[in-house]
């Protein structure tokens, strides 16, 4: 059973812990190939326990990002640019072209806004 007890500050810290639960299995039974997909191309073993809370949590991260970038009303705070950075890094790491590094963006922000969808129609 996935929990949302993850060591350390986790973008999950914001959601309910058993809704969040969930809305991860949900999703996880709908994006398994994404999940995966993911998870290899950041190099996190998919052995792991909770590796599929991880990805999520680098997922809504990752979309945390994505909006600090797009936004020109957010303020540039070196420690979040350091972090975005370090996963574009991750997510671009042995690609050989932008279309693969595209690919993983776009798959890690669907995943959070899937997620976010998911959580915010339950009760």
């Amino acid at each position: 059973m996935m929990t949302c007890a993850v060591q350390g500050s986790s973008a999950l810290d914001i959601y309910d812990s058993k809704k969040a639960d969930k809305a991860l299995k949900m999703l996880y039974a709908d994006k398994s190939n994404e999940f995966h997909e993911l998870a290899h191309a950041t190099g996190y073993p998919v052995t792991n326990k909770d590796w599929e809370k991880i990805i999520l949590n680098f997922c809504l991260d990752f979309d945390d990002c994505f909006k600090a970038w797009s936004d020109a009303n957010t303020p540039s705070d070196h420690k979040k640019v350091h972090k975005c950075m370090t996963m574009m890094r991750q997510i671009a790491h042995g690609k050989t072209n932008m279309t693969e590094v595209a690919k993983l963006q776009t798959i890690a922000y669907r995943i959070a806004e899937d997620f976010k969808s998911i959580y915010k129609r339950m009760d």
